[in-house]
């Protein structure tokens, strides 16, 4: 599989990720058949958060990647935390936070326990999961530090920062943020939709994000695109989906012409983009993953990316 420098560093990762926030829901020997598939397929990146299934997702994994007969080695593996949130809230996948919590105490101590849960001494990249409005920079920057001296987180990153927010938070680190996951697919691409409105009027033309594609791109940010698949917030796959015909005819027709699947076309579609993406798959399906993972090896040309833009519902003004 094709490499992805992160960040502005040397530090090389698969274009495809895994996310495991779905292997709260498998027993260990159907999430050792994911890793293996992952691994299989040229994955190299585990993508994870505190929250998801209130830390067992993580458990899983650990135990998992064991019997697989994996090694630490054979992954970069990434979590999140600042989501602080009670168990009788917690539905499905998604757990609503009660509040975000960027203390030291917090960062710290959500790390520790991470690395309890998925049997490993580090990790290779910390993200603080959504922006916190209350987040102290001395205590965010102290958290940082004593986590990256101990060995035991590497590499940092935020999740869902405008960018503003990146900016204040770096403006307190020495250490550089390397990672920006974002929402990003072709039924979700607000953050390309307002440049080419621009100094127009339509819904399409509104920023909401404060040019955070742009952002990464001066900064030689990495965005993790998340929910590849999704139309909404989790609302569902628009692949093989009768609400979205147009798109789904485009996604076959490309398929074919290449030999893969549409989730590989669709992984394709966001890796196309100049900012150097790094997309974050979710199935735990082994064969999905080999399926989608295949995107990595796929280039659209010009008029195919807009092609599939516009059979997705977007227009061009």
């Amino acid at each position: 599989m094709k490499q992805i420098k992160i960040g502005n560093t040397d530090f090389r990762a698969s274009t495809v990720a895994l996310g495991i926030m779905r292997m709260k829901d498998l027993d260990v020997p159907a999430a050792s058949k994911t890793l293996q598939a992952a691994h299989a397929a040229g994955i190299n990146y585990i993508d994870s958060a505190n929250v998801y299934g209130m830390g067992k997702a993580e458990v899983t994994f650990g135990q998992a990647m064991h019997q697989a007969g994996l090694h630490r080695e054979d992954f970069f593996i990434q979590s999140k935390a600042g989501i602080v949130h009670s168990p009788l809230h917690t539905h499905g996948h998604t757990a609503p936070g009660d509040m975000y919590d960027f203390s030291k105490a917090n960062i710290v101590g959500e790390v520790d326990a991470i690395l309890q849960r998925m049997q490993v001494d580090y990790l290779d990249a910390f993200l603080l999961h959504r922006p916190d409005p209350l987040m102290e920079l001395d205590e965010v920057a102290s958290a940082f530090e004593e986590l990256q001296a101990a060995g035991k987180v590497r590499h940092f990153g935020v999740s869902n920062f405008n960018p503003l927010q990146f900016d204040l938070l770096q403006s307190g680190l020495s250490q550089r943020l390397l990672i920006n996951q974002l929402q990003f697919s072709l039924m979700h691409t607000g953050a390309i939709d307002f440049g080419m409105h621009t100094n127009m009027t339509d819904a399409a033309s509104i920023d909401h994000d404060g040019g955070i594609i742009e952002h990464a791109r001066l900064h030689a940010t990495t965005i993790q695109a998340w929910s590849p698949f999704q139309y909404g917030m989790l609302q569902g796959t628009f692949i093989g989906n009768s609400q979205f015909p147009e798109l789904n005819a485009k996604l076959a027709e490309l398929a074919a012409a290449k030999g893969v699947s549409k989730n590989a076309i669709a992984v394709a579609w966001i890796l196309r983009h100049p900012a150097k993406m790094q997309v974050i798959i979710g199935t735990m399906n082994p064969q999905h993953i080999a399926d989608s993972a295949a995107g990595a090896d796929v280039v659209l040309s010009r008029s195919e990316w807009y092609e599939l833009y516009v059979a997705a519902g977007h227009d061009l003004p």
